[in-house]
């Protein structure tokens, strides 16, 4: 059972509809959180320090910045299908940007969110930890899936 499954099934929820149905802004919500998930344990599990520090070093991966940094180390690996998610989710208009990333950064991190969104819902949680390695600059021997 893949992690949507589990939490789908843990609410008394339906299964996630096809994520080709959903909005780009809304795979790009749940993916920001797939990835600040990923952020937070690679810091809690890999690293030493007091919550203040894992917490600063979150922030510098979990920003449009980071996202940005991380979606271009990926970018050679995706397939046609994830460069697809990931266009549909950089080229959804959001009523906002963030007064301390810059339009280019936000953009592409919200396009890399929804491609996370995308796999997730296609329950790929194999396929979104390999690019999470990638994204981290972790070799699969180190790997967080």
């Amino acid at each position: 059972m893949d992690m949507k499954e589990q939490i789908t099934d843990a609410l008394g929820l339906a299964p996630c509809i096809d994520p080709k149905q959903l909005p780009a802004l809304t795979l790009a919500y749940l993916g920001d959180t797939i990835y600040d998930l990923y952020a937070r344990t690679l810091l809690a599990f890999g690293t030493d320090g007091t919550v203040h520090a894992l917490h600063i070093e979150s922030t510098k991966l979990v920003c449009a910045k980071g996202q940005a940094e991380a979606f271009f180390r990926i970018q050679p690996s995706l397939d046609e299908e994830e460069l697809a998610a990931f266009k549909r989710g950089r080229n959804a208009h959001s009523a906002t940007v963030p007064k301390n990333a810059n339009v280019q950064d936000y953009r592409v991190a919200t396009g890399f969110e929804a491609l996370l969104g995308y796999l997730y819902c296609l329950g790929r949680d194999a396929r979104i930890g390999e690019l999470m390695n990638i994204a981290f600059g972790r070799g699969e021997q180190d790997g967080i899936s």
